[in-house]
């Protein structure tokens, strides 16, 4: 990627230089530039707001709550993982957070989801007796789902993309708010629907 935006960069500047507009290009740098700073402030602020709300709603129980509710869907998703065990719940945090449009509080579930995932990952290679060197290099079938349906995510409301709007001008930013879960429950049935087939190619070959 660092190539491929560089190279776009050089031929940008390259072709604005034999055409005479470089000065266009030295004032949309800034303008972009002053743009992003302003965006960043909005984002910042949109972040914190519906972070907090996450937090408050993990203080009060309410995720704890509807991570019970979810553990017949992770079951489904997720028969590899133990019943109890803590990866089920980073998984339900992120899938929840995921859900409202917070991508930026999903990640940290998400991650530590992965570091409880390659936990059991291990204890699978150490009773396989693949050494503890080799086995982080082995993603397991949970994993993968994991990543799959995090990809797909299904959303409720799309947070950032009401935010970009909003800061952008739109005359109605929330209007995105019917397509885009259209558009998220279509992809989390296909990445679901994938992951069981996948999953059944994956049986029936061992």
């Amino acid at each position: 990627m660092n190539y491929l935006w560089a190279g776009m960069i050089l031929i940008g500047v390259v072709f604005a230089a034999f055409t005479g507009r470089l000065p266009e290009v030295a004032n949309a740098a800034l303008d972009s530039a002053k743009e992003a700073v302003t965006l960043c402030i909005t984002m910042t602020g949109v972040m914190s707001f519906w972070v907090g709300l996450m937090k408050i709603a993990e203080k009060s129980g309410i995720i704890a709550g509807l991570s019970r509710r979810l553990r017949p869907v992770l079951r489904f998703l997720f028969p590899g993982i133990p019943e109890g065990h803590v990866a089920n719940e980073y998984i339900a945090t992120n899938i929840i957070a995921n859900v409202f449009g917070l991508g930026w509080a999903a990640t940290p579930a998400g991650l530590r989801a992965m570091e409880a995932l390659q936990e059991l990952n291990l204890q699978e290679c150490e009773r396989n007796g693949i050494t503890k060197r080799r086995a982080p290099d082995i993603a397991t079938e949970e994993m993968c789902n994991f990543l799959i349906v995090n990809i797909s995510s299904l959303q409720l409301i799309s947070v950032n993309i009401i935010a970009y709007r909003s800061q952008y001008g739109s005359v109605n930013p929330t209007a995105i708010v019917g397509p885009g879960i259209v558009a998220t429950i279509c992809s989390t049935v296909a990445a679901i629907i994938f992951c069981k087939v996948m999953s059944r190619k994956q049986s029936a070959s061992s």
